[in-house]
């Protein structure tokens, strides 16, 4: 892919933002990440409303499960029931490691389901990961 690939990181942590931003920074793909911090704002984001009015579909989701005002499993079924956002992948991303919220994100359509490394070298081999599968191996559809 020539353009920048975008991402939208749906985060309440402000620690795990930072991580995220540079781990993302010292990738080898070309991207943009965008931030929101709770469910809601998330699907403002996706439904282009409340202010991202001019915002980019996202190319990935990664998306956190314990958030304020709406939780990621609820964002996750709200973009899987929707035709415009089901292909978009949304890639779990928390620190829950509870057997029914794995199963529970599967059930719902996650694409995958990671659990947060606690230190920043792990955390960051996870995002390189990430980037390495899904934007070097993975082949998207072509943008509507």
């Amino acid at each position: 892919m020539s353009l920048p690939i975008e991402i939208l990181l749906v985060e309440d942590n402000e620690g795990d933002i930072i991580l995220t931003k540079k781990a993302f920074e010292r990738g080898k793909i070309m991207n943009r990440l965008h931030v929101v911090r709770n469910g809601i704002e998330a699907l403002d984001f996706l439904y282009q409303r409340n202010g991202y009015e001019n915002v980019p579909k996202p190319d990935m989701i990664l998306l956190d499960l314990n958030m304020p005002k709406m939780n990621g499993q609820d964002v996750l079924a709200d973009i899987k029931a929707n035709d415009n956002l089901k292909t978009i992948p949304v890639i779990i991303l928390t620190t829950s490691n509870a057997d029914e919220d794995i199963l529970k994100s599967y059930k719902l359509q996650a694409s995958s389901y990671i659990r947060k490394p606690v230190d920043f070298k792990q955390f960051g081999q996870a995002i390189q990961t990430i980037q390495d599968y899904w934007f070097t191996i993975v082949r998207f559809p072509t943008k509507d």
